[in-house]
């Protein structure tokens, strides 16, 4: 037995880290099932790669990075044939800038969200992004999750989901205003 897999302890795994996986992978996926079968296919790729582990991170650690290529790898399939942008927006982008001077129209200017340390109302916050995470097309929720969940480099996130950097930075843009848009309607 090598000194690396002395550090691993395959037989704890599903005891330590199941919930914990369970937990990363729910909040980035949003479907149970689909959750608990990434969980299941992270030991697996986990048990089938020991070898390779070096030592060099925590088990937890080394198991998540596992997830998170995982994780890329449902976005990369469910955004397949998304190459171009989807039009299936709220609200166009025009509808929000002027077309004179690509500023704010006074109608659309974002409003000022509430800072509060309230509980409830942070409660209320996230379950309302939440809401609003799921409305946007499969391409940008994947797109918007890796880049601000995730924090995972741009260049990374296109060579992942094979789209270019400027469809990157278009469809995080409309995102972004998908998001804005859905939170003032539910929110303010």
């Amino acid at each position: 037995m090598s000194t690396e897999t002395q550090l691993l302890a395959p037989n704890l795994w599903v005891k330590n880290y199941s919930d914990y996986l369970y937990g990363y992978a729910l909040s980035r996926i949003n479907d149970h099932q689909q959750a608990m079968d990434l969980v299941q296919d992270t030991f697996l790729a986990a048990l089938q790669k020991v070898d390779g582990f070096e030592g060099k991170s925590t088990e937890k650690t080394w198991l998540t990075a596992i997830l998170k290529y995982k994780i890329i790898d449902v976005y990369r399939k469910k955004s397949s044939g998304l190459k171009r942008i989807e039009e299936n927006s709220e609200m166009e982008q025009h509808d929000f800038f002027d077309s004179n001077d690509g500023h704010w129209n006074n109608a659309h200017r974002p409003a000022d969200f509430v800072n509060t340390k309230d509980p409830l109302a942070e409660k209320e916050f996230e379950k309302i992004m939440d809401h609003c995470l799921k409305k946007l097309p499969t391409l940008w929720f994947a797109v918007f999750t890796l880049k601000h969940v995730e924090e995972e480099l741009t260049e990374k996130i296109c060579s992942g989901l094979g789209i270019t950097s400027a469809n990157f930075w278009v469809v995080m843009h409309r995102a972004k205003l998908n998001l804005r848009s859905c939170l003032q309607k539910n929110w303010l």
